[in-house]
């Protein structure tokens, strides 16, 4: 793509992005929206590949079923309480069509089936940008509306995001729909904690976003994008593949890594809140999204290939890590220790 267009289109998604998350009205944020979903499409559909077309034309299309009820839902609540102002959706239809605008946005069960599908027809790098910035407006939405929406149907959304984003990827090969059903399972945890502490959401959101950014980074350094090419990307970067490792681990939530820290936090606030089964619930799924990334983890450790194929083994490069990676992969592996700070900041 020619870099002057490219630049172009992620300066759009830069402003789209502003401004939605500083708008107070209805029809602003919906305006910033409607920027973000046209500034995406060219990015998806670069490769000019019929499944990058198909992405785009799937993307397009939900996207705009979504804005359509965004603005179906603002204006509901405009005629009932004359309010446009984002803070104040009060009316009950409205919150509910709201509700089921954003879940289509970010790609919440049972909104869910474009976002794999998507994934799958972009590069790594447009992948990245749906995964991660691509969700900041609507979560952006959901933070300011928090105290109007329905926790019942939340909750449900969420054990059915988490349920579903564990099952769908465990017989996945294609490593970017297996990030795209990891993807859903994080929704889930952010989507049973909007009510009752939205600042969990953000943290949670960001954590997940800085994780995200390290895999998608260092699988397109190695240029990885199925089980069978990770099987032998380790003579490329060996180190890079170890700390993928750790990344991935952190992405799955085991201990001593940042990826714990959101889950400890919301699994203590929903006890907090009288909703012990519920955390139970969510903990136990996230089971079966640890299985699929300790099946990526094992890809990426193992040294040579289980079966003797002649495959041939890409050599190391002589080609430096991207400082950008070194930083993600230590705030990405390191971050649990520095948490009271943290908490402190939110």
């Amino acid at each position: 793509m020619n870099p002057q267009a490219n630049l172009i289109f992620i300066a759009s998604l830069l402003l789209g992005t502003t401004i939605t998350i500083s708008s107070n009205h209805w029809i602003m944020a919906w305006t910033g929206l409607e920027i973000n979903t046209l500034a995406i499409l060219p990015l998806i559909s670069k490769s000019h590949h019929p499944r990058a077309i198909e992405a785009a034309t799937k993307y397009f299309l939900t996207q705009a079923a979504a804005s359509a009820l965004v603005l179906f839902s603002s204006m509901t609540n405009a005629w009932h309480t004359g309010q446009w102002d984002i803070t104040q959706l009060t009316h009950p239809t409205s919150c509910l069509i709201l509700t089921s605008a954003v879940a289509m946005k970010l790609g919440l069960v049972p909104f869910h089936f474009w976002f794999p599908e998507v994934l799958q027809g972009s590069p790594l790098t447009t992948g990245l940008i749906l995964s991660t910035a691509m969700k900041l407006p609507p979560m952006t939405l959901l933070y300011m509306t928090s105290s109007s929406l329905n926790p019942t149907l939340l909750t449900i959304l969420a054990i059915l995001s988490a349920a579903l984003g564990g099952w769908m990827g465990l017989n996945q090969t294609q490593i970017r729909k297996i990030l795209a059903f990891s993807s859903i399972s994080h929704l889930g945890w952010m989507a049973i904690i909007l009510i009752y502490n939205p600042k969990l959401t953000l943290l949670n959101f960001y954590l997940y976003a800085v994780m995200t950014t390290t895999v998608f980074l260092t699988l397109n350094t190695t240029k990885v994008l199925k089980l069978s090419t990770l099987l032998t990307a380790w003579t490329k970067a060996p180190s890079l593949n170890t700390m993928l490792l750790l990344t991935l681990l952190s992405l799955a939530g085991l201990p001593p890594l940042t990826g714990f820290l959101p889950k400890w936090l919301i699994i203590q606030e929903l006890t907090k809140q009288d909703m012990a089964p519920a955390a139970t619930l969510i903990s136990l799924l996230s089971l079966l999204s640890l299985f699929f990334y300790l099946r990526l983890a094992y890809c990426t450790t193992i040294t040579l290939p289980p079966h003797t194929t002649n495959h041939m083994k890409q050599w190391r490069t002589n080609k430096p890590t991207s400082t950008a990676i070194a930083i993600l992969t230590t705030v990405s592996v390191m971050l649990l220790p520095a948490s009271p700070m943290i908490l402190t900041i939110v």
